[in-house]
Parts: structure tokens; sequence; C-alpha cells
């Protein structure tokens, strides 16, 4: 059968419910995907995995077999002949990380594959073809040198607030046959565009992925047959300056690490018809300039661009580069070579400005409605040497000015410099800015909303879930987060994108991630981190706080690199594979080793933490006005905590690794610490263990002996209803977890209160106080600028795993949804939720209404999964799919009927169940 992708859709932020399903006859095998990558090229892994999804509207529908076929071309797989590998029928419901096994791969291999299904209905189903190619996959592979330029040019600054030009490289071939295929490998540092013959390849921006180049470097692969062509070929490339050239040179060398200035290494292999080949490489005889238009490029302070400088048709075989001199042959980098396996970056949407308001003379305040992160296009038509200055910020002061206080030393601003004469239009090309409002001054006429287009930047990864529901602070603040999650991902997930920082904290994403996890499919993403975090590892087993290690913070405490265990459990329990534990077990388990040695004392308290309840919010918005929020308060009962929390992980880990000799010594000490853990911090006068955190830590990591269980989340309930007001006050730590407990324990009521709660602290305070993403601050709007970003995700917390696994009930209970739990929580207040999933299965939809009569719940269960189903009624029989009674319908087992649910099991399929009120 032909190949269709099933098309979804759920409206993200419709005003109603939508109820309706997308139906489709037959069985479908679609979304081939290979290790997990959008753009299959040049992938590294000798044994790459395959995955591929099912779709069809038959209950129950499964896969009982599978049988996958590889070819070293299109039309050996055409023909059912598999030279690579055939994997003959396996008897298998796993349609998720096959690994290939077949005959080793080579370097720049072209790989076909495609999968027969055999499924529960007695249908089976070829899918169409798909495609990877293998890349460089040794270090003898690459051909050529590196070439750069390791000085400065006279116009270029090596200082604090450095200042170096971009460098342009060009080499003419000559092409004598007919070209058969072309690929192309580059690896551009610190970052790169390729041109052929005069057009950019790829529509990528800001490649490749920053990594910590002393340890390991990313390369692109591009199939560039189309670009190519007999005869002459000009390749030309321009580097920019990226976290490779570091933006504070010579600023902190203690703190800050320095890899050099930019270079680069390219090959282009080139296959004939005839059945010969060449490789264009890099060396001495390819010509460079740093005299192009681009004078200055740098993350912190923003891009400045020279129009007059322009070399029209430079990268085509026409240009005269007889000023431009040879390129120079420079140290490669230390790092191993390896494929970048993640999404690229791009422009992944442009936004119109709302409004331009003037200042004062000559300068302008533009509006874009939305706390962004990508930069401006421009378009304008003036004299030759007419200079714009674009200055960006995420907030106004009281006069309409820009503030740019909360932005330290970061001069975020970049500059335009107009040849004359035509209209002209221009964006950056080697940095990003977060914004929502700019500065601009020396614009030639005056400038309207015409001139100016918001492009927005990230990894381009494919957006999975959608959310909506009847209270419109939920949506707004789910919103906030999706434009917050979005812009902070930058090859690597970053604290903030507009000051002189924009660091990969860990300390931000532990549980962050999970809940990025349902508005993005981050998999790729955060596989990558992984690897960042375990390149940054010490010999002696201590992880960085910020990883990749730009910046030298070993901090040692459990609650900032801990965040390793908690993202590959992450990817194991909603991607459904191992891999990443496999590979990251034995770094893991040397980091917990180095800890426990190092830190814990003879009574199995784990003394060393080094932020405690980050950011806590003070006690009023008056008693936070100008108070920093970089305060440390570090705890030994949270690192105590965690070492106990990372005990049960590693246990689970070993056991999924078959390290199972490990599994009895991280449960004896388990046992040990929790005894010391209620020994030294159970104040059995109160029922509690401080503050709460602290409680919340204690029961959400099954620390409180059972008997007492009750009285200390009552405590909970008091700190939160009596002490706090009905409010939070947890800081990052604490904010992890408080969704959920109180939900898990009988209080969503309470839950939804401080979800919707819109006075300070909450959520709701920053959307009533005017922020369209989420402040780094729960008292942001009066907090001193020196640590106040308005584009963080660290304290969402649990919140969006709770939106979807709670108020939408779509939730993993066994890894990868192969089974799916589906128990959202009823509150007075709201009327609807709509709610779906894109999981590696397919869709998951969760679509409930009620009004003052009647529950309507729609659901989609994929095929080759089922789901546990608790249906908010206590009267079996009152429960109907689709106006007819549940036992008579097929697909329904009736599990058990406890309290005001009654628990159903459900297979693949599509269900509109209903009861009267």
């Amino acid at each position: 059968m032909k190949l269709r992708i099933l098309l979804f859709s759920l409206a993200l932020f419709s005003s109603i419910p939508c109820f309706s399903f997308e139906g489709e006859s037959g069985i479908r095998i679609y979304d081939l995907r290979t290790e997990m990558l959008n753009n299959p090229e040049g992938i590294n892994a000798l044994n790459p995995r395959l995955s591929w999804k099912i779709a069809g509207e038959s209950r129950g529908l499964h896969q009982i077999a599978y049988r996958i076929l590889v070819a070293s071309s299109a039309e050996k797989l055409a023909s059912d002949t598999a030279d690579l590998w055939d994997s003959g029928k396996q008897n298998s419901s796993e349609t998720n990380g096959i690994q290939y096994r077949g005959k080793n791969l080579q370097s720049s291999q072209d790989v076909y594959w495609k999968v027969k299904v055999w499924t529960s209905n007695s249908e089976d189903t070829w899918s169409t073809a798909s495609h990877w190619s293998m890349g460089l996959l040794y270090f003898k592979d690459w051909k050529g040198r590196w070439i750069g330029m390791d000085s400065l040019t006279p116009s270029d600054r090596d200082e604090k607030f450095s200042k170096l030009s971009a460098r342009y490289f060009r080499k003419t071939y000559q092409l004598p046959k007919q070209i058969k295929r072309a690929k192309a490998y580059i690896i551009g540092l610190g970052l790169y565009e390729l041109y052929i013959n005069g057009e950019k390849i790829g529509d990528h921006v800001l490649a490749p992925a920053p990594t910590d180049y002393s340890k390991n470097i990313l390369y692109n692969t591009f199939d560039v047959t189309d670009a190519l062509h007999t005869g002459e070929n000009t390749i030309g490339t321009i580097l920019g300056n990226g976290r490779y050239y570091t933006m504070r040179q010579d600023y902190k060398p203690y703190k800050i690490k320095d890899f050099g200035y930019p270079k680069m290494l390219l090959n282009v292999l080139v296959e004939y018809t005839d059945g010969s080949s060449e490789v264009l490489r890099t060396d001495n005889s390819w010509k460079m300039t740093a005299e192009g238009p681009i004078r200055s490029n740098n993350e912190y302070d923003g891009e400045h661009y020279d129009a007059r400088k322009e070399m029209p048709g430079w990268s085509t075989p026409t240009f005269d580069d007889s000023s431009w001199t040879n390129a120079l042959y420079v140290l490669a980098p230390s790092g191993n070579i390896e494929a970048q396996m993640t999404e690229y970056m791009k422009v992944v949407e442009t936004i119109k400005p709302i409004s331009i308001t003037p200042l004062k003379p000559d300068t302008y305040i533009l509006d874009m409605g939305q706390n962004m992160v990508g930069w401006l296009k421009l378009k304008v038509k003036g004299s030759k040497g007419d200079q714009i200055k674009l200055r960006f910020a995420e907030v106004l002061n009281k006069d309409g000015s820009l503030n740019v206080d909360n932005l330290r030393d970061a001069k975020s601003t970049d500059v335009y410099i107009l040849k004359g004469g035509e209209e002209e239009t221009w964006e950056p090309s080697f940095i990003y800015h977060g914004f929502r409002y700019v500065e601009i001054s020396g614009f030639p006429n005056t400038p309207t909303l015409e001139n100016f287009k918001g492009r927005v930047v990230n990894d381009a990864l494919e957006e999975s879930g959608t959310f909506e529901t009847s209270n419109p602070i939920i949506n707004q603040v789910y919103k906030n987060a999706y434009w917050g999650i979005r812009g902070n991902y930058k090859g690597m997930p970053i604290d903030c994108p507009q000051r002189n920082e924009r660091q990969p904290w860990l300390g931000d994403r532990p549980t962050s991630a999970y809940g990025e996890s349902f508005i993005f499919d981050n998999q790729k993403l955060y596989s990558k981190w992984l690897d960042d975090i375990r390149y940054s590892q010490k010999s002696d087993g201590a992880i960085a706080d910020v990883a990749p290690a730009f910046w030298m913070y070993y901090s040692d405490n459990m609650t900032w690199p801990g965040t390793y265990l908690m993202i590959a459990d992450m990817i194991h329990r909603q991607f459904g594979t191992v891999a990443p534990i496999q590979d990251h077990y034995p770094h893991m388990k040397k980091w917990l080793v180095y800890m426990r040695e190092r830190y814990m004392d003879e009574n199995y308290i784990l003394t060393k933490d080094s932020y405690g309840d980050w950011v806590a919010p003070p006690a009023t918005i008056e008693e936070g006005r100008g108070m920093t929020g970089n305060v440390k308060h570090p705890s030994k009962i949270i690192s105590t905590a965690y070492h106990y929390y990372f005990l049960q992980l590693m246990s689970k880990f070993a056991a999924l690794t078959e390290n199972h000799n490990d599994i009895s010594e991280y449960q004896q000490l388990a046992l040990k610490v929790k005894k010391a853990f209620n020994q030294h911090y159970f104040n059995k006068d109160k029922n509690s263990y401080g503050s709460l955190t602290e409680n919340i830590l204690a029961i959400e990591f099954d620390l409180v002996p059972e008997p007492k269980k009750t009285e200390v989340f009552n405590r909970i309930i008091h700190q939160i209803t009596k002490e706090n007001n009905g409010h939070l006050n947890t800081g990052v730590i604490g904010t992890q977890w408080i969704m959920r407990c109180l939900t898990e324990n009988g209080r969503a009521d309470l839950a939804y209160t401080l979800a919707t709660s819109t006075s300070y602290p909450s959520w709701g305070y920053m959307v009533e106080n005017g922020a369209t993403t989420i402040w780094e601050l729960w008292n942001g709007n009066t907090a001193a600028p020196n640590m106040n970003s308005y584009n963080h995700v660290m304290l969402l917390g649990d919140l969006i795993i709770w939106y979807y696994e709670n108020l939408a009930g779509i939730k993993s209970k066994k890894p990868g949804f192969k089974e799916i739990q589906m128990n959202p929580i009823m509150v007075n207040e709201l009327n609807y939720v709509n709610a779906s999933y894109n999981s590696i299965h397919g869709p998951i939809v969760s679509r409930w209404k009620k009004n003052n009569k009647k529950f309507i719940w729609e659901i989609r269960i994929p095929p080759n999964t089922s789901a546990e189903v608790y249906f908010p009624t206590k009267d079996l029989k009152n429960i109907k799919e689709n106006g007819k009674p549940i036992a008579k319908i097929d697909g329904i087992e009736l599990k058990e009927v406890k309290g005001n649910r009654v628990h159903l099991k459900l297979v693949s399929g599509n269900y509109i169940l209903s009861s009267e009120l």
C-alpha cells in the first residue's frame, strides 16, 4: 500500500472544544525513521535503530509480526532483494528502535529499507521505501586539511567585548563528467553557511549545534547533487564565531573556555555516472578574505553588517578573487568528530510587529507583541552609508524607553549600513536575540510596521502536543510555556536567550524536560544533551553544573548534576528507548560513587548541596523589590533526599541494563539513607521535615514512614493554605514536584487553585503582569535586574506534566506509551479539556467536556497500544459508548468500580464515552 503520513490536528487555542475524529480505512505504515532522525543524512551509528508507526481505524489493531528488508539500492529493495539485511519474520509487536543487524555498513553508503507488518486483523502490509546514508565513520575518511586564519585582521578586537569579522572561503572546481550523486560533509566552527554556485545549501541556520569543542565537534551532511553540474562549480563558505570564538574574549579565562579562531573542514564526495568518484576537499589552494560585509558577530552583542562591502557573486565561478589570500592551514580541534544527530536550527516562524512608537527624534520603539527569540528582518531604502541600529530588550521603562538592565553587559545590538540605491533587505546570519521590543535609530525615513518582520529561531523540533481548557489563565500560561520552551532550544537547552549567559544549566531542566516532551518531540535534543553532560565529566566522576561546559562550574551537588539521571529516565519513560540509559549507566554510577565517597558522612547524610531551593519567592512582592534572586541556601536535607531518589533510579537502571549485581547495593544503601533521613530531619511534634519543599520531597520520594504520610501531607496542606494564604512558596526544587504531590494525594482542587491563581506568587501572576513567556523569578516585576530573565523555563516545574497527565489524562503507564493511563482529574471550575499527544505509536487524544447534564469524553488510542481508562462516575450502567451501553461494545473491558471511578481497559481505536451527571 502507498505510504501516507497520517495528518492529525487539533486547534491549539480555539475558543470552544472541537469533537471530531478523522477517519481512514485500511492499514497504513507511516513515519519511518532511522536513528530517530528527521533528516537521515550522515548517520554515524554502525547499527542504526529503525522505527515506524501503524495507522488504521480497526479497534484493537496491533502488530503481531514484522519483517525488515535493507538493501544497497532502491532498485534492489523494490525487487525485495535485501542484500544488506533481511530480518526475517519476527513475531513481535515492537515498532520502535529496532537495531540494524545486517552487513557492515561503509562510510558514505546509501541504504534503503522498508518494513512489512502483520496485524491482528489478518492484514499484512508493506511500507513504501525509506532511506538513510552513512556518514564519514572514521577519522581517516576525512580528506584534506583544516583551514582558517588564527589571527586578527586590522579591524578585529580580541578583548572582553570581542569583535571578529566573518571569514569567507571559496574554491572553484572543474567537474569533467556527468554527476550521479554528490554529498557535502562540513564542519564549520563556530558557525557556517555553505554555498554552491551562488545558492545557499539548506534552510538551516546557526549550524552546527554547539558542543564543548575540546571534547567533540559535530559535522553536517547534505545531498548536493542538484547544486552541482558538469563543468565549473564554486563552493563557498562563511564562518561565524558562535560558541567557538568565545563571546567574552580575554574575560574571566578561569571561568570561560576559549577554543580559538573559526576554522573549517569540508569534503564533497562526487560520484560520476561512469562509476568513478572524487573528493573535493579543503586545502591551502582555497581563497579566503575577512573583508566581507559581516564586520562582527557576537551572540551576546549582535551582528554588524556593512552592505557597502558586499561581494556580489562571491560563491560563483565568475567572481574575481584575485584580492583574496590563500587559506591557511590551522591546527585541528581536539574534540572527536561526530555527526549531528539532532534537528537543525531554523527560522520556524515569521511574525509581524504590533506597533511602532516614536520615542524621540530619530528613535522608535517596535513592539513584537510577544517575547520571542531570533532576530529582525528589515526592509529599507536609503542613501549609501546610512546606519541603522537595532537594540533589543524584553521590557520597557515607564517612559517607554528600552530597559536593558537585565541584559547585564550584553549589548544585544545589530547594526546595518546601507549600500544605497534600491530597496534593501537584510537579516543577520550568526546571532540571535531574546526580545519583545526593539529600539530603532538611524532609519533613513519614517519606519513603518511593514519595514520589519520577526524571525523566530530555534531547533526545528516537531510539535507533538496540543492543549486547551475552558480556563483562560491555564491556556495563556501554556502558551507562555510554549514560547519560552522553544525559544531556549539552541542545539542544547539554554537557561535564557537574552543576557550575557545563555548557558545550558543542568538545574533548569530535570523535570521541565519531561513536561516539554508533551509539547515538542525533544528526544534527540535531550539525547544529545546527555552526551554533553557525559563529556563534562571529570576523570574522578565530577559532573559540571553547565553542559557543554562552556563555563567551568563544578560545584558538586546532587540536584544540578543529578539531572543526568532524570533526563535519561524521561527519555525512557516518554519515548520507550533504553539506549540512553545503556550508554550512560557507567558514567552515572561513577558520578554517584564520587558524590557518596566525597560527601556522605558516617550517618549516611549527603552533606553537599550548592543551591538549595533555588529562587524561592520572597514572602511578598514588596519584600522582594530590588532583591537579587542570586542567593544560595545549601540544604543537606535536599541533597540527602535526592541521594535516596537517585538510588531508586539507579536500581531501576541497573535492572534495565542487566547490571543485576548493582541492584542490591543500591537498595541496601537506600534503606540506610532513608533511616538516616528520618532520624535527622523528621520533627515528630510537628509531623514535618521543614519547609514546604522539604515536605514535598519527603512525600514524593517515598521517604515518609507509612504511618506518618497522612500527617506530613496535612502539614503540606497547612503550609499552602494557611501559612502561604493559598499559594506556593517553592523554588526550582519544590516546584518540580508540587502539582503531582497534591494531585496524587487527593488534593487536585488545591493544585488547580495554584495553577489558576493570578496573585503573587503564581504563574498566573506573571500573565496578569504582561508576561508572554515564563519569568526566571516569581517576583520578576520587582526584583533586581542582575538575575532577572523574562524568558526562563525552570519555574514551570511539573506544571506541564500536570496539564497533560492530570488535567487531560494522557500518561505513559509503560515506557513509550505502550500502555496508556487516562485518569483526568475533575474540578468543578473546569468545563472542558482538549489535548493531544503524538506518541511514538501515533496520536493519543483526550477531549472531555461537561455541563449540567452530561459528561462526554472522546478518546483516541493509537494502534499497537492499549489504555487503562478511569471514567469519572460510580455508576457503570450510566456509561455509554456512542450512545450504547459499554457492556455491548467490543474493545472495552471492565476492570473494577472503585469510589467515583469506573476502571476500564480499552484497546486501540476511537471512542466517544458519555454519562449523565
